[in-house]
C-alpha cells in the first residue's frame, strides 16, 4: 500500500478537524445545557408532568372611613372538568347543564375539547357545589373561587367601580388600586401521565395570598344623604342627571360623590336607561359598549362644563389680590357692560342693579361688576390666576378617566372672551376642578389635592400604612381668604344664596345657572357650592342639577338641594350650631334594629333624632350604626322589609 499523497493527508486533516470541532461543540452544548439552562429545561418537564388546578385569591375589601364594608369578597367554589378522566362524557354533560342550570350542548362541548382542564362554571354557590362533590362524577373537580359582592349595590357606583370575570378592577377604585386588591393566585398541583391522567392521589398545594382592604375617606351615611337627596332633585325636575360632591377643603378628603342617574355594580351590565333597555337587542355591539360606558361614567370627574358664576369666586379671589378692588369698591350697572365691540347683558336685563359696592355685586351674582374686574386686571393676569387655580391641569384625584380644563391661551383672549370668562363662560372645566379651586378660597389660599383612598388594613381593620397626598403652595395671601369667606357668607345671608341657609348655622356659598352650549338652545345647568361652617369650613360641598325642566336657576332650583343636605350631614358630622358646644349637641345611636317602624322612629326622637324611612314592618339595618355619636337632630336612615 502506497504512502497516502498530500491532498488525501488534507483531507484527513479536514475530516479530524470536523470531528473534533463537532465534539467540542456538543460538550459546550451540554455544558450550556447542564450549567445555564437546567432551571428551565427542569421546570418545562415538571409543567408537563403536573396539572395546575388555579386558586383565586380573594379579594380585598374596600371600607369607608368608619370601617363600614362597601366592597367585598365572599366564597364561592368553581366547577371544572379533566377531559381525560371523563368515563361518559354525554351523562357527565348532562348531569352538570342540570345542575349548573347550563346549556348541555354547551357543557358537552367544553367536555370534548383536548385539553388537560376545562373550567365549566365559576361563581357557583356552596351548596350547589356540594351536591356536585356528592355524586362522585369521574374527572369532574370543585374548586376554591371567590365572588365580588357589593352590599349597598348602587351606592357610589361610579366611584366604587367593580370587577370582571377575572376578578380584575374595571372602573374607579377597584381599577385604581387594583395591585393593591386584587392579591397573588394559588395553585393545586397534580402528577400526571403523557395523556393527563392523575399518578396518584396526592396534591401539592399552594395557598393563595390574598389582597389587603382599601381604606376610604368615604362616609356611606354622607353618600346615602347626598345619594337620596340627588335623585329627587333629578326626578323632581325632570333632569338629565346630577351629581353631588362633600369634600373637607382643609385636606382634600371626599366624603361623598354621587351620581344620578347610577347602576347597580352587582349587575354592572344591565343598562338601566328604560328607553335603551327597549332597543337593546337591535344595537350593534359598538352601541351597546358606548351605552354601557356612559352609564359608568362619573360626572363629576369624567365631564367638563362652563362652571358660570360658582367661577366669580376666582374673578373675586384674583381682583382682590391684585388690589384692582377692595370689598367696598364702587360699581353701577346699568344692565349691561360694553367689552369691544358687543353688549353682554346682567342676568338681571332689562333691569338693573344700580349703584352697588363690590359686596353687594357678589351678593347680586352681577355680571357687570366681574367683567369690570377682569378688565382691570387684564387678561395676562387673569390667565395667571386661572393656570394658579390648576384649571389647566388634573386634580390628582385617585380615580382614573380624570379630564382636564379647557382653557383659552393668551393670543386668543380678546376684551369679549376676557369678559365673559370673568362670570364662568367661553372655558370649561370639571365640577372638581372647580371644588378644589373654591377650597383654596376658603382654606387660607392653597390647592389640595382631592382623594379618596385613606390607606391599607389588615385583616382586623388595623391601619398598616395611611397615603400621603400633596398640599400645594400657596396661591393666595391669607388675608384675601379671610376676606372671601365673609363675602361668601353673605351671599348665602343676604344674597342669591339664601335658600341654601340652615337655621342654626354659618354657611357660605354661590350659585350659578350655566347656558349649556350651543347658546339660546333652552338646556341650563343649575349649580350651587356650599361651605361650613363659615369661619372655619370643615366639608364643603358642590350640587349639580343638568338640564332641569321649568325653572332653571342656580339658586332656585339647586338651593334647596344644598339646604336639604346640609340639614343632614352637618348634624351628622358633629358640627355644632352657634352658642352650642360639641358636648351639648351630640347624642349617641340608639339601637333600633329589630323595632317596628313606629318604635323605632319613637326611640330616635326621644334621642334626639330624626328618622327617615320608606314605609316597613321591621327595621333590620340603620346609618348611622348604633353606638356613633352624631349631633343632635341628625337623621337616621332606616332599612327594612315592607
Amino acid at each position: 500500500m502506497g504512502k497516502p499523497s498530500i491532498g488525501e493527508k488534507r483531507r484527513l486533516l479536514i475530516y479530524l478537524g470536523c470531528c473534533m470541532l463537532g465534539f467540542l461543540f456538543l460538550m459546550g452544548r451540554l455544558v450550556y445545557i447542564e450549567w445555564f439552562r437546567a432551571p428551565q429545561w427542569q421546570e418545562m418537564a415538571y409543567e408537563q408532568q403536573t396539572r395546575d388546578r388555579l386558586i383565586t385569591p380573594k379579594r380585598g375589601n374596600i371600607e369607608d372611613r368608619n370601617g363600614v364594608g362597601i366592597a367585598q369578597t365572599q366564597t364561592v367554589t368553581a366547577v371544572s372538568v379533566i377531559p381525560a378522566q371523563i368515563e361518559n362524557q354525554e351523562q357527565t354533560a348532562a348531569f352538570l347543564a342540570e345542575t349548573l342550570q347550563m346549556d348541555e350542548a354547551e357543557v358537552l362541548e367544553k367536555i370534548q375539547q383536548k385539553v388537560a382542564l376545562v373550567r365549566i362554571k365559576t361563581k357557583v354557590d356552596m351548596e350547589t357545589a356540594q351536591s356536585i362533590r356528592q355524586a362522585e362524577m369521574p374527572g369532574v373537580k370543585i374548586d376554591e373561587d371567590v365572588q365580588r359582592v357589593y352590599p349597598y349595590g348602587d351606592l357610589a357606583a361610579q366611584v366604587i367601580g367593580f370587577v370582571g370575570k377575572d376578578n380584575q378592577g374595571i372602573i374607579g377604585l377597584e381599577a385604581k388600586y387594583d395591585e393593591i386588591l386584587e392579591g397573588k393566585q394559588g395553585k393545586i398541583l397534580t402528577l400526571t401521565d403523557s395523556v393527563g391522567r392523575e399518578l396518584n392521589g396526592e396534591q401539592e398545594r399552594i395557598p393563595p395570598i390574598d389582597g389587603q382592604t382599601l381604606v376610604t375617606t368615604l362616609d356611606v351615611v354622607i353618600q346615602q344623604y347626598a345619594e337620596q337627596t340627588l335623585a329627587k332633585a333629578v326626578e323632581a325636575k325632570q333632569a338629565k342627571k346630577g351629581a353631588i360632591i362633600v369634600m373637607n377643603p382643609q385636606n382634600g378628603e371626599i366624603y361623598a360623590m354621587a351620581n344620578y342617574p347610577s347602576f347597580d355594580l352587582n349587575d354592572p351590565f344591565t343598562i338601566q336607561d328604560l328607553s335603551l333597555q327597549a332597543v337593546w337587542e337591535t344595537l350593534s355591539e359598538q352601541e351597546r359598549n358606548d351605552a354601557l360606558n356612559q352609564m359608568w361614567r362619573n360626572a363629576a370627574i369624567n365631564d367638563t362644563y362652563e362652571p358660570g358664576s360658582i367661577f366669580k369666586i376666582v374673578t373675586s379671589v384674583a381682583g382682590l389680590e391684585e388690589g384692582v378692588i377692595t370689598p367696598d369698591s364702587t360699581f353701577y350697572c346699568k344692565g349691561y357692560y360694553i367689552a369691544g365691540d358687543r353688549q353682554i347683558k346682567c342676568w338681571r336685563f332689562p333691569r338693573t342693579h344700580g349703584a352697588e359696592t363690590f359686596v353687594q355685586g357678589v351678593q347680586n351674582s352681577c355680571n357687570p361688576v366681574f367683567m369690570e374686574v377682569a378688565e382691570r386686571m387684564g387678561a395676562e393676569t387673569f390667565l395667571e390666576y386661572m393656570q394658579k387655580f390648576g384649571f389647566s391641569q388634573k386634580t390628582g384625584i385617585d380615580l382614573a378617566g380624570e379630564a382636564v380644563g379647557i382653557i383659552h391661551k393668551l393670543e386668543n383672549v380678546g376684551p369679549v372672551e376676557l369678559a365673559t370668562m370673568s362670570f364662568g363662560q367661553s372655558f370649561q372645566i370639571t365640577p372638581l376642578q372647580l371644588l378644589r379651586a373654591a377650597s383654596a378660597t376658603v382654606n387660607g389660599g392653597y390647592l389640595v389635592t382631592p382623594h379618596i383612598g385613606y390607606g391599607i388594613a389588615d385583616e382586623n381593620g388595623d391601619l398598616l400604612e395611611t397615603f400621603s397626598y400633596e398640599t400645594g403652595e400657596p396661591i393666595l395671601s391669607k388675608e384675601t381668604s379671610e376676606t372671601m369667606k365673609v363675602i361668601l357668607e353673605s351671599v348665602v345671608a343676604e344674597g342669591t344664596g339664601n335658600k341654601a341657609a340652615v337655621e342654626g348655622y354659618r354657611i357660605g356659598g354661590k350659585t350659578a345657572t350655566s347656558e349649556k352650549l350651543p347658546r339660546r338652545n333652552g338646556k341650563y345647568i343649575a349649580s350651587f357650592m356650599t361651605f361650613a361652617p363659615a369661619d372655619n369650613p370643615q366639608v364643603m360641598a358642590f350640587v349639580m342639577i343638568d338640564e332641569p325642566q321649568g325653572v332653571y336657576y342656580g339658586g332656585t332650583v339647586a338651593g334647596p338641594v344644598m339646604k336639604e343636605l346640609l340639614e343632614n350631614i352637618l348634624p351628622y358630622l358633629g358640627i355644632p350650631k352657634e352658642g352650642q358646644t360639641a358636648e351639648d349637641a351630640t347624642v349617641v345611636v340608639p339601637d333600633v334594629t329589630g323595632m317596628t317602624e313606629a318604635e323605632a322612629k319613637n326611640t330616635l326622637w326621644q334621642a334626639g333624632l330624626q328618622a327617615q324611612t320608606e314605609g316597613m314592618e321591621i327595621v333590620e339595618t340603620q346609618l348611622p350604626p348604633p353606638g356613633q355619636e352624631v349631633n343632635k337632630g341628625t337623621k337616621v336612615l332606616l332599612y327594612g322589609k315592607e
